[in-house]
């Protein structure tokens, strides 16, 4: 029966909190969730709110059947570490924590429990420690992008059990070690056949590139280990990866000949051997005619004439660099015919003789240096403009080319820059970064369209610019984009996590393949570093899905099993019943006794509840109220006494037992900023009086609660002060100031009260509460920005999905003389009044400033008061 009972419960509670049968999100996944968000000191808005986090759609989440399946966050900014809990979100099957430069701390082991994660990008995060073996139980990841982070210690070989990976990028870490195989581990990246992406660059491996790491079972086509510590020869098994187009190796301390094997690289794109120590011959690259980027710089080959494939062989080339390679004698004009070349980089080299590039060269060729070498003499086409550089040849000795520009140094490439027709204030940048690209110089008429376009495609009608681009000391091309909201000034977080989710949207072959492997670095999205904005003030109304779901909620059950409900009700109903009526008798006793102590000494238990700070506050001569007192005159708190809202709390209209009508400020619970205030008015406001202070009557600290009881200011609503009896702006403006006791001295409490006294609710309320769930000081500057307009326009400032600050900032020309762009929103009485105007453009753009979306470009309330007693001034 016990047993039954509980069943019934439990189900009635599913069926109240959850319609159509559903329980919500999986406990387990919940209780992960919360543990993620408690590490981190500035999390998603949604995320710290109560709800469901699969049905209310938590920012960053995606669900299935009651399950979380994606985690996906990137560029929220967020701070702090990884909670171990993530190991209990069993079903997960993507994580992209990229861009959040200060998620940092180690990545926990509990990850490898994620069996079914395809996905796990962390990219440009802060993660330190070793990366754990236990990665190597994700038998379905697919991707592994842990890149740009400060990973230390060795690869763990446990990744050679990956075997449906597909992408491998541990780039730009501190790892160091060797690289393990199963012949020396037991398990290595040897056995990642199916792996196409081993991307290791820019760490500390050491030791060799052992022989049995690769194979010809192996589907991998790029092979990044550039910038690292390897030594030791380059092993002859890599000629069996038939499949290889992209292979970096420079920057390392490879030494020996280049293995004879790697001419059946045959559709190999990109080689870079430069800044090495290999030795013997040049290798020879006439079976590889895929190739477009060639560089075998800054090594020991043996000294040797140009060698014949710089004949009309490599018919793709388009970057051909040997610095400092040993070669000599003459060099053949048929090198510059290859059609598609763009750059030769010969220079260090010990060529002689006389350079002619002929009449034949590329149509694309654009840079041509060959700084120190020993060319006595050039011809060159009268059809050639672009650069040739011979500084430090002979044949700059010659009264006719030393003054020439070929003769003087060169000067360093610029960043390409494009004009950006995208102008917003609150762009969101991705630095996109080419680890190998098919090309080497920046040739703006031709990869600028073709990117755009392809990104383009991939991003249907989201506004996006290519504001520069340049190569950095790695040899890898940046490529910087720019972002705009195409409906407003800011994005908000869904709009970036889901219409601006690059790492789902590109893929490899999202791009042309001459830009070679990539990824996405966004920057910090901030609103002037206060965070992310809102996107419109339709977003207002999303806070009230919760209790629009528990209106659903409670009509779906009163449609179902009317029989099992009126049970449960009626059992429910009689223990309730019993046990109020033997609470209610508690309470009263308890109540009374506490009443008396609460007179003789009403501030006994300051601080016991951690939410106060200090000593108990000193009050003199005001009047201590009880609970009971005040939740009679405001009618038990009903939303029909509120008359305004502010930063600690909301403010009622109180009727007391004498008929004194009273504002009674009750500040939020839980809340040690709230307990500040509390303290210092109660210290302040009951020992000054003076004529541009609301009074303070007294107050009340009982049962958890703390209010504040002023002195009521009955000016009547602000739309009725707006009428035929104040004509022109500057009666307005001081209806707006002398009846709220501003008068010219306006000052910074008494305008902090009259936000928090007069003002209702709704089209008040700063668009920020909805992301922090906090109402600041700088919300007051909001609200008041808000009664400005209203001043203006005469309307009240929400009326349907219509706010009257989005109305104006659409509105608004400040090339407009007389109305600014504001002439159908002004109040048509101000507009018969049109000469009395002066003032007009401060006052508008002193409300837009107050009203701006992100609180940290709003002025303090005190730079309002100065400047608003200056309009009064000059109005006078």
């Amino acid at each position: 029966m016990v047993f039954i009972k509980g069943s019934l419960l439990l189900l009635f509670l599913c069926l109240v909190n959850h319609p159509h049968g559903s329980c919500g999100t999986d406990q387990q996944d919940v209780y992960a969730l919360k543990s993620l968000s408690n590490k981190w000191r500035n999390g998603p808005p949604s995320w710290g709110s109560s709800g469901d986090p699969c049905d209310d759609k938590w920012e960053g989440i995606k669900c299935i059947n009651s399950r979380v399946t994606e985690l996906k966050l990137f560029s929220m900014g967020l701070k702090g570490t990884m909670s171990d809990d993530i190991g209990n979100l069993s079903e997960l099957e993507r994580i992209d924590f990229s861009s959040n430069p200060h998620l940092e701390g180690s990545l926990p082991p509990s990850i490898g429990k994620l069996r079914k994660l395809k996905a796990l990008i962390l990219i440009g995060c802060k993660f330190t420690g070793s990366i754990p073996d236990e990665i190597g139980n994700l038998l379905q990841l697919q991707i592994l992008s842990l890149n740009a982070n400060h990973f230390t210690g060795s690869i763990p070989p446990s990744l050679g059990k990956l075997s449906s990976l597909k992408w491998l990028d541990l780039a730009n870490n501190q790892l160091n070690g060797t690289l393990p195989t199963s012949q020396t581990e037991g398990s290595g990246l040897d056995q990642l056949v199916n792996t196409l992406h081993f991307h290791l660059n820019k760490n500390k491996l050491q030791g060799t590139i052992p022989e049995s790491l690769f194979s010809s079972k192996m589907s991998v086509i790029h092979i990044l280990l550039d910038r690292n510590n390897l030594s030791g020869e380059i092993p002859e098994s890599i000629g069996q990866l038939r499949k290889l187009e992209v292979l970096r190796l420079d920057n390392n301390s490879l030494n020996g000949s280049v293995p004879a094997s790697i001419r059946n690289l045959t559709l190999l794109k990109v080689l870079n051997l430069a800044n090495n120590k290999l030795t013997g011959p040049l290798p020879n690259m006439t079976a590889m005619h895929a190739l477009f980027n060639l560089d075998l710089s800054n090594n020991s080959f043996d000294p040797s004439e140009a060698p014949f494939w710089f004949s009309d062989v490599l018919q793709n080339l388009t970057t051909l660099i040997i610095e400092s390679g040993g070669l000599k004698g003459e060099l053949p004009e048929t090198l510059f015919s290859f059609p598609k070349l763009q750059e030769v980089r010969l220079n260090n080299n010990l060529f002689n003789g006389s350079l002619n590039m002929g009449s034949n060269f590329s149509n694309q060729l654009t840079l041509v240096n060959f700084q120190y070498n020993s060319f006595t003499s050039v011809m060159v086409s009268s059809n050639y403009n672009n650069k040739l550089v011979l500084v430090g040849n002979p044949v700059c000795n010659n009264v006719h080319i030393k003054d020439t520009d070929y003769c003087k140094d060169p000067e360093q490439d610029l960043v390409s820059n494009f004009s950006d027709n995208n102008n917003c204030s609150y762009a969101y940048e991705v630095k996109t970064i080419f680890r190998a690209p098919y090309f080497s110089y920046l040739n703006d008429s031709i990869y600028t369209p073709l990117l755009q376009k392809h990104i383009s495609n991939q991003l249907k009608g989201q506004a996006f610019s290519i504001h520069n681009y340049s190569f950095n000391e790695d040899e890898y091309l940046q490529v910087q984009l720019k972002f705009c909201p195409s409906s407003s000034r800011c994005f908000t977080e869904n709009d970036i996590l889901e219409t601006l989710d690059l790492n789902s949207k590109f893929t490899i072959d999202s791009l042309p393949e001459i830009f070679g492997p990539f990824y996405f670095l966004a920057s910090e999205y901030m609103c002037k570093g206060r965070g992310m904005c809102l996107n419109s003030y339709h977003e207002l109304f999303i806070s009230f899905k919760i209790i629009l779901k528990s209106y659903q909620s409670f009509y779906w059950l009163l449609t179902g099993n009317k029989i099992m409900i009126i049970a449960l009700v009626i059992g429910f109903a009689a223990a309730a019943i019993a046990i109020v009526g033997i609470a209610c008798y508690a309470i009263r006793q308890k109540k009374q006794a506490q009443r008396a102590i609460n007179l003789s000494n009403p501030f006994a238990s300051w601080g016991s509840n951690g939410e106060e700070a200090g000593d108990a506050p000193y009050q003199k001569s005001v009047r201590y109220f009880s609970f009971e007192e005040l939740r009679k005159s405001t009618k038990n708190f009903s939303n029909s006494q509120v008359a305004g809202s502010g930063g600690y709390g909301k403010v009622y209209k109180g009727i007391l037992s004498g008929g004194e009508i009273v504002a009674i400020k009750r500040l939020q619970k839980n809340s040690l900023q709230g307990g500040l205030e509390f303290k210092t008015e109660i210290e302040s406001l009951s020992r000054v009086h003076h004529k541009n202070l609301i009074e303070l009557i007294g107050f009340c600290y009982e049962e958890g609660e703390r209010m504040l009881v002023y002195e009521y200011i009955s000016n009547g609503t602000l739309s009725e002060n707006l009428s035929e009896n104040h004509r022109d702006l500057y009666s307005r403006v001081g209806t707006f100031t002398s009846r709220s006791r501003l008068g010219v001295h306006l000052n910074f409490k008494t305008l902090l009260h009259l936000i928090e006294i007069v003002l209702l609710w709704a089209g008040y309320l700063d668009p920020e509460y909805f992301r922090t769930n906090q109402l600041t000081i700088k919300s007051d500057v909001f609200s008041f920005g808000v009664v400005m307009l209203e001043i203006i326009t005469g309307k009240s400032p929400l009326k349907g999905k219509r706010h009257i600050v989005g109305e104006v900032e659409n509105a608004v020309d400040w090339n407009e003389s007389v109305y600014y762009g504001l002439e159908h929103l002004v109040d048509q009485v101000l507009l018969q009044e049109a000469g009395k105007l002066v003032g007009f453009k401060r006052f508008v753009d002193l409300a837009l400033r107050c009203t701006e979306m992100c609180a940290e470009e709003r002025p303090s309330m005190d730079e309002v008061a100065k400047e608003l007693a200056m309009i009064l001034k000059n109005l006078d």
